[in-house]
């Protein structure tokens, strides 16, 4: 075997990724976070065949429904009915729909201008790296929920508006941590070597520097979007989010809140969904960190 072969046996990408699933794969959280996500992904895929009705039907002979194992429920609606007979079961198949787009969409969207800012600001510390900086120290010192609020309460109740307050919530997370990671790496003897030998700014901050920082990104973005989605639901519970009758679980409770005592499942359940979803993007981005951090590997 010669050196080529050997080098690429020991760096190529195939053995990088073995030994990244090895790292991550002895982390049971992790497995079991990637299992309840492959779950959630699944019943959000399969929602217009695993749903028995439609999200928004009522049914007015069946209203408050209790679940079909408890006393008085109908195998019809297997997790029962809320106020106005919708079927539960349709409802959180489709609203994971929502939710994990919502999430998802959010943390893009913070993402990409979060890499960007965070680009500027390490290379261009005197200037824009300090106004963007004081920028994001004011976006951080304000709580996330009442930034999101007030920013729904300018751009007006609803879906997008909720995903791009929710944005705008986690940007500074993004700003910061990429900034960090450039002058951790700006320092190296790569990127002095990419300078000599002629390379421009952009061609240091895309192609040189970027590349060495996406592992924190990555662990952060997987993180995100269960703050996101978290977010989300708070809006939508204050009627500031996804409005009626979208089946979205933060809407799903707020609808229910009057029914707490009387009606237990018109409420644990959307309240599961959430929880299931949030914990399976947390133990996943905790495993993630595990496994793309030298410094925590076992």
């Amino acid at each position: 075997m010669n050196q080529a072969s050997l080098a690429e046996e020991t760096f190529g990408p195939a053995s990088r990724l073995a030994r990244f699933w090895q790292s991550f794969s002895s982390n049971r959280g992790a497995l079991a976070g990637l299992g309840l996500l492959a779950l959630v992904l699944l019943c959000a895929l399969t929602a217009p065949w695993l749903a028995p009705h439609d999200p928004t039907e009522q049914f007015r002979e069946a209203l408050l429904t209790p679940p079909m194992w408890a006393e008085g429920g109908n195998p019809l609606y297997p997790l029962g009915t809320d106020d106005v007979g919708r079927c539960l079961l349709s409802r959180l198949l489709f609203g994971a729909r929502l939710s994990l787009t919502i999430g998802a969409l959010a943390v893009v969207l913070a993402l990409l201008p979060g890499i960007a800012l965070g680009l500027v600001a390490a290379f261009f510390p005197r200037g824009w790296g300090t106004a963007i900086l004081r920028l994001m120290d004011v976006m951080l010192a304000l709580p996330s929920l009442l930034l999101a609020i007030v920013i729904v309460a300018i751009l007006g109740p609803g879906l997008m508006n909720a995903m791009l307050a929710v944005s705008v919530v986690v940007l500074p997370h993004y700003v910061r941590i990429t900034r960090a990671s450039v002058i951790s790496e700006v320092s190296k003897d790569y990127v002095t070597a990419a300078r000599v030998s002629g390379a421009g700014t952009l061609r240091l901050m895309f192609s040189e520097v970027l590349p060495n920082c996406a592992a924190p990104l990555i662990v952060q973005a997987s993180l995100g979007v269960s703050t996101a989605i978290l977010d989300a639901a708070a809006l939508g519970f204050l009627g500031l989010g996804a409005q009626p009758p979208s089946p979205e679980w933060g809407t799903m409770l707020a609808d229910a809140r009057e029914f707490v005592l009387r009606a237990w499942w018109v409420v644990t359940f959307p309240g599961l969904a959430i929880l299931v979803a949030v914990l399976a993007f947390n133990l996943m981005g905790d495993g993630l960190r595990d496994a793309l951090d030298p410094k925590l590997k076992r």
